[in-house]
């Protein structure tokens, strides 16, 4: 139990501190998974594996680029505004809270007079902290490059994956394992790459759904893009995503209209689409092979992300999947599978 115990605590603190190293690829493997069903279907058309995984790459690319060209000026925009945006916010919550700062005040006062403190306002220091322009100099071209790695590493992924696992699998010593083997990898791989792809046509529809319903509440169309594209990533994150979501559209809400209803409306919308697909869209689509633990999934969204940041909150879910994908396959561990639903 003591080397269980070490050799985990080695494991984890490798997966932090070669995180420069394992981000790329697991961020390739996983855009490699999303496209590897778009590669079979291209495969049945006599079109080669190389021809075809450059389609998939320079499509994903470009939907990616035109994004990127069609939600800079939205989002630059609002980057710019936010300080003055949320001067104007301010007053609004105070307004709305005014009743509930007040007691809360008065309640203060009273405990402080009850016990003979003076009852002013200590003074505050604020520390402030400016920003260091030769750190995001030099962050600059590795973040670059790191996304040059994922392009190229996903690319590798594409073309060259097959012929890595059936060389790998060549090194078992019997046939029996080797069919094994090769069996367990298709049905896993297969499985992954249809859940991988069908969660990310679902969490598209959610941000065109909510874009959508921006536009038709007069938002312009840059912008209900942009918190689409918003809603959309966020939602490879449960729970955490979602509630992060519902907070900006509040803002964006407050900012946007003058009335409290009005101001309300995004959050509920956001949050009313949320519902939707958590509780009807995806149990129907995916159904019960892919379901997991509440339990479980927090606890993995909260290591993956302490242990990787936001990057981790995207792959936490697919990880979990994996591994539950695996242990069903493996005899004798399917009860560890059964463990995490």
């Amino acid at each position: 139990m003591s080397l269980l115990v070490l050799a985990t605590l080695a494991f984890g603190y490798t997966l932090w501190a070669a995180q420069e190293l394992l981000l790329p690829i697991l961020l390739a493997a996983f855009f490699a998974l999303v496209g590897n069903p778009i590669l079979r279907l291209l495969g049945k058309l006599r079109l080669p594996r190389l021809l075809a995984a450059l389609l998939v790459l320079a499509g994903g690319l470009a939907i990616a680029g035109t994004l990127t060209l069609q939600l800079a000026e939205p989002a630059g925009e609002w980057v710019r505004q936010v300080p003055k945006e949320l001067k104007q916010v301010g007053p609004k919550l105070r307004q709305m809270t005014k009743p509930l700062q007040d007691a809360n005040r008065a309640a203060q006062n009273f405990a402080r007079a009850a016990g003979g403190e003076n009852t002013a306002k200590p003074v505050q220091v604020v520390k402030t902290e400016l920003d260091d322009p030769y750190r995001a100099l030099t962050s600059t071209p590795k973040r670059v490059a790191q996304v040059l790695a994922v392009v190229l590493l996903t690319f590798f992924f594409m073309v060259f994956g097959e012929s890595l696992q059936r060389n790998a699998i060549a090194l078992l010593p019997s046939q029996q394992q080797k069919k094994l083997t090769i069996d367990i990898l298709h049905s896993i791989e297969r499985e992954i790459s249809r859940y991988v792809l069908t969660i990310s046509l679902i969490n598209t529809g959610l941000g065109l759904a909510l874009a959508g319903a921006l536009y038709a509440l007069g938002t312009p169309l840059q912008e209900a893009l942009l918190w689409g594209t918003m809603a959309a990533i966020l939602n490879f994150a449960p729970f955490v995503g979602p509630l992060i979501g519902v907070a900006v559209m509040l803002v964006m809400g407050l900012v946007a209209f003058d009335e409290l209803w009005p101001s309300l409306l995004p959050a509920g919308l956001y949050l009313g689409l949320h519902t939707i697909e958590s509780q009807v869209v995806t149990p129907l689509v995916l159904g019960r092979r892919m379901r997991l633990s509440p339990l479980v999934l927090m606890l993995a969204l909260m290591f993956f992300g302490w242990l990787w940041g936001i990057v981790g909150l995207l792959l936490a879910v697919p990880l979990l999947v994996c591994v539950k994908l695996v242990l069903a396959r493996i005899e004798g561990l399917d009860g560890w599978a059964r463990l995490l639903e």
